[in-house]
C-alpha cells in the first residue's frame, strides 16, 4: 500500500522538511544564542529545546518545573516536525536539547555529530481519531479504506507518517489520503475541525485533545511504535541546563508527567 504511498512527496514536497524556523508547526521561536549566556551580574538564562509535536503539553509542563526549580531561568520551545528540527539543528539553529520522535531523526543529528549519546525517554503508539460523533462510522483500521471516508494523515517524511506505513502494511491496506500534514498536532487539528473523518495520530494526542476527538485503538499498531530519544546537543549555547533538563525528563518527576498523558515506559 505504501509503496504507493511514497507518492506523499509530491503532496508534501522534501522542501518542507527544510523549511527555517518558522516552518514545521514550530508553536514559539527558539532562543537566540547569545541569551543562552548568563549576563556579568548572575542574570536570566534560558535553555532552548528542539521537541516533537508530540512532546508539546508535556513538555511545556516539565519547562514550567524547570523553571520553578532554576528561579531566573527561562525554557524557550521550539515545537514541530522531528525531521525539520533536526535539519534546523544541522543547519546551525542554536538548539540546546532535542527531543525526537523516532531514532531515525535522531540520527540525522548524531550522523552530524550534534548530539550527545541520546537515550529513549519514553514510547508512543498511534491510535485512530475521529470526530465524537464518528459521523463515517470508523470502527477499525480497515475502514480508512473506504474511498468515502475522508482520511487525514502525517506525511511520510516525518514519524507519525513512518509509523503510519508500518501500521497500514502490517495489515495490508491500501489507503488514500486527502490530505498529508507535516505534525501530528496539524493532522490532528484536521479532525478536531470536522475537515476529515479519521487521521491516524498518536494515543497521546488523542489524550490531549480532551474530549474533541475519539480514540480508536487497533491491534497493528502493536507494529508501529515509535522510540523517542532525547540528547543534549553538541556545544549547546546553555550546556549546563541542558544536561539538568535532559536530567528531568529521565527522572522520575518526568516519567510520571509523561505516562500520566499516555506515554509507554521504553
Amino acid at each position: 500500500m505504501f509503496r504507493r504511498l511514497s507518492r506523499w512527496a509530491i503532496a508534501v514536497p522534501v522542501a518542507l522538511a527544510l523549511a527555517g524556523l518558522s516552518g514545521c508547526g514550530s508553536r514559539e521561536p527558539a532562543a537566540s544564542t547569545s541569551s543562552a549566556s548568563a549576563s556579568a551580574g548572575g542574570g536570566a538564562k534560558e535553555v532552548t529545546v528542539f521537541a516533537a509535536a508530540s512532546l508539546t503539553g508535556t513538555f511545556t509542563e516539565l519547562g514550567k518545573s524547570f523553571e520553578a526549580a532554576h528561579p531566573g531561568t527561562t525554557v524557550k520551545f521550539n515545537f514541530g516536525s522531528s525531521a525539520t528540527l533536526a535539519q534546523q539543528i544541522v543547519q546551525g539553529a542554536p538548539a540546546d536539547v532535542f527531543a525526537a520522535a523516532s531514532p531515525a531523526t535522531m540520527k540525522t543529528v548524531t550522523d552530524a555529530s550534534l548530539a550527545n549519546s541520546p537515550t529513549t525517554f519514553i514510547r508512543n503508539k498511534l491510535q485512530i481519531a475521529v470526530p465524537a460523533d464518528n459521523p463515517a462510522k470508523v470502527d477499525e483500521l480497515k475502514d480508512l479504506a473506504d474511498p468515502k471516508v475522508k482520511v487525514a494523515l502525517c506525511a511520510e517524511q516525518v514519524p507519525c507518517g513512518a509509523a503510519a506505513v508500518k501500521a497500514l502494511n502490517a495489515a495490508g491496506l491500501e489507503v488514500r489520503p486527502v490530505t498529508l500534514e507535516q505534525d501530528v498536532k496539524a493532522t490532528l487539528t484536521k479532525v478536531e475541525l470536522g475537515e476529515v473523518d479519521a487521521a491516524l495520530v498518536y494515543k497521546t494526542d488523542v489524550i490531549a485533545s480532551a474530549g474533541k476527538v475519539r480514540g480508536i485503538a487497533f491491534p497493528e499498531a502493536d507494529q508501529a511504535i515509535n522510540d523517542y530519544p532525547i540528547a543534549t546537543v553538541a556545544e549547546a549555547p546553555a550546556g549546563d541546563l541542558a544536561r539538568q533538563f535532559v536530567d528531568l525528563v529521565l527522572s522520575q518527576q518526568g516519567k510520571d508527567v509523561l505516562t500520566k498523558a499516555g506515554f509507554e515506559a521504553p
